[in-house]
């Protein structure tokens, strides 16, 4: 069952065929260069959360120590008021 198809109609079909396989490398191309920008920018912002988490971590760290020396002074005296209630003040 040989039909003939108008060569123009052929002609077409080849040209766009031609045209998708010719275009597909840039195609590919597009595509990695899309996948490695978007992973470029999670990169980014994950490095940028591990910063922020350093940042808060530090100043925790920094409330900690300050919180610790206002409270020395306290301390040494609770010390010194326990002795001289308990008489232990003169035997130092």
């Amino acid at each position: 069952m040989n039909t003939k198809v108008n060569e123009q109609i052929t002609d077409a079909v080849t040209q766009s065929n031609v045209k998708v396989v010719g275009e597909a490398p840039a195609m590919a191309m597009g595509s990695i260069y899309q996948a490695a920008a978007h992973s470029t920018g999670i990169l980014f912002q994950n490095a940028i959360s591990a910063q922020n988490q350093q940042n808060i971590l530090a100043q925790a760290a920094t409330n900690q120590g300050i919180m610790q020396i206002y409270n020395l002074d306290t301390a040494s005296d609770a010390i010194a008021v326990s002795k001289i209630l308990n008489g232990n003040a003169a035997k130092d």
